[in-house]
């Protein structure tokens, strides 16, 4: 009886061990494309993505930098005061899209140049996403809106 006993419990360990391997797995194979990386502009200027690679950008938008093209073609260039990415976006962009605001967007980097997918501007005049802040600190470029702590 014992001989069973002990047989039926390294089963069911085995068993227990190999599904939570497989559903480790399937997790991780579902949620390849959901993981996108934030990049500053500095950070792809030196270590610059491969054009396969999914990954969301951050920073300011250039002054100036804001052309209009054929339909819904914008491109612009984005910044955190140590580097400038060109970006290239086909689509409507957020009605708070301006200037020298806070800007995040989806995509990827082809030929030395952001092909988004998708834009986001901050909501407010005080919001700026996280990880643009982070990124402009880290270039000594931030600026407190009105001197007070930015809502995050």
């Amino acid at each position: 009886m014992k001989g069973l006993k002990k047989k039926r419990r390294v089963q069911v360990i085995t068993l227990a061990f190999v599904a939570l391997a497989l559903s480790t797995g399937l997790i991780g194979y579902a949620m390849r494309d959901g993981i996108n990386y934030f990049r500053s502009p500095s950070e792809v200027a030196v270590a610059p993505p491969q054009p396969t690679e999914l990954f969301r950008i951050g920073g300011l938008v250039a002054e100036g930098s804001i052309m209009r093209g054929d339909g819904e073609q914008v491109s612009f260039a984005v910044t955190d005061g140590g580097a400038t990415i060109p970006v290239v976006y086909t689509g409507i962009l957020p009605d708070l899209f301006s200037e020298n605001q806070g800007m995040v967007g989806q995509g990827r980097l082809v030929n030395g140049t952001f092909e988004a997918v998708e834009i986001l501007a901050k909501h407010d005049e005080t919001y700026m996403p996280k990880e643009v802040i982070d990124a402009l600190k880290e270039q000594g470029n931030y600026v407190d809106p009105d001197g007070a702590d930015a809502i995050n």
